[in-house]
């Protein structure tokens, strides 16, 4: 019994997701300080495990009259949480953040204040999503902004720990992540069109249709690549790695709302998809630093 509790609250984290949060901030620190110290280690704890268990669990637990109608949830796409998990999981997320989370601002200390600023924008957008009275999740447009924060900041987080000088380089490498992050999450809720609008449930994919948001999410990707084209050097051979993404939703460019759901194929690639152009990227980043050395 403890054990299956333990394996639906661990999915309810989307463990295959946990590197979109974990990275970010790990390479944006690395990057600008060179050190690997205690800050290093407890941010990356933390924008692993807390704060996906603390986003995705609040999710799964106001969203669950709505998943119960969504196939896909109930694996690592989401786990469909039984009312006798929703405190376990709420209380999960939220003790492990204060925890780490709180470990982890300390060692921050109060030398960039900036700092302080990123994590309580990125936290709040982490429980705006989804709670009740805010779900920003509900409102198109907002939710692709809302949801590409919740990868974005962990790294706008790790450069203002770190110090990191604001240039345009570092603004438009921002910029094509925080597209990248808004096509993928538009992209995502192609595939849970009808479920959604059955739990009335509104979303930029909802609000679009099908075929115009895998083609504004195929725009967006388009434009996080040219966007690398301007970062220093290796950064625009980053560009090459939107074309991956392209290619794989290429497919349901023309899919109807009647057929959404054909789009989680593509989802799926996606899913592993990150773990591919994660490597790439830092193979991009050990040569950037070397050349700064």
């Amino acid at each position: 019994m403890a054990r299956g509790k333990t394996r639906q609250v661990v999915l309810s984290s989307r463990p295959l997701s946990w590197v979109n949060t974990a990275f970010p901030f790990a390479a944006a620190y690395v990057v600008t300080t060179g050190r690997i110290d205690a800050m290093l280690i407890v941010g990356t704890l933390f924008f692993l495990i807390p704060y996906n268990l603390l986003m995705y669990g609040i999710n799964d637990v106001f969203d669950y009259e709505s998943d119960l109608r969504n196939p896909r949830k109930g694996g690592a796409e989401g786990a469909l949480l039984h009312p006798a998990l929703h405190r376990t999981v709420i209380a999960a997320g939220v003790v492990s953040s204060v925890i780490v989370g709180g470990a982890m601002v300390v060692l921050a200390g109060a030398a960039h204040p900036l700092s302080w600023v990123v994590i309580t924008v990125s936290l709040f957008a982490v429980v705006a999503y989804s709670v009740r009275g805010l779900r920003f999740k509900e409102r198109p447009v907002l939710d692709s902004i809302t949801s590409s924060t919740h990868f974005v900041s962990p790294a706008v987080y790790g450069l203002a720990v770190a110090g990191a000088t604001v240039n345009f380089g570092l603004i438009a490498l921002l910029a094509a992540f925080f597209l990248w992050g808004m096509a993928s999450h538009a992209f995502g809720a192609v595939q849970d069109i009808e479920p959604d609008r059955q739990a009335g449930i509104a979303s930029i994919a909802t609000a679009l249709g099908a075929s115009p948001t895998v083609r504004l999410a195929i725009t967006f990707w388009t434009l996080a690549g040219l966007f690398m084209l301007v970062t220093p050097w290796p950064g625009p051979l980053a560009a090459v790695l939107s074309a991956p993404y392209i290619l794989a939703v290429l497919p349901f460019w023309s899919v109807s709302d009647e057929k959404s759901e054909r789009a989680n194929r593509g989802w799926k690639r996606f899913l592993w998809l990150n773990f591919f152009t994660g490597f790439l990227s830092t193979l991009l980043l050990i040569i950037w630093t070397r050349q700064g050395t």
